[in-house]
């Protein structure tokens, strides 16, 4: 699933979309790997699996960036995070 992130929000969470990608704000700044691991701990909360089972797939270095979450189909995630209408 394509993701885009904002980083050093004032709240970290799912905030909507944006094009053709899910919105995700992180609390943390792009240091050192912070914003990634900080979107993989959102990620997996939100969509009740291990934070093992997500993977940033492509992008780890932008704000858009391509993610898997094994046992999770997209458009099940896709819903789980925005809902059915998003």
């Amino acid at each position: 699933m394509s993701v885009r992130v904002i980083t050093r929000a004032s709240r970290a969470g799912v905030a909507g979309v944006r094009g053709d990608a899910i919105l995700i704000r992180l609390h943390a700044p792009p240091v050192e790997g912070a914003a990634n691991a900080e979107l993989v701990e959102v990620l997996s909360a939100a969509l009740r699996v291990p934070r093992s089972a997500v993977t940033i797939e492509s992008g780890a270095r932008g704000r858009q960036k391509y993610v898997r979450v094994a046992g999770v189909d997209a458009d099940t995630a896709s819903a789980m995070l925005i809902g059915p209408a998003g």
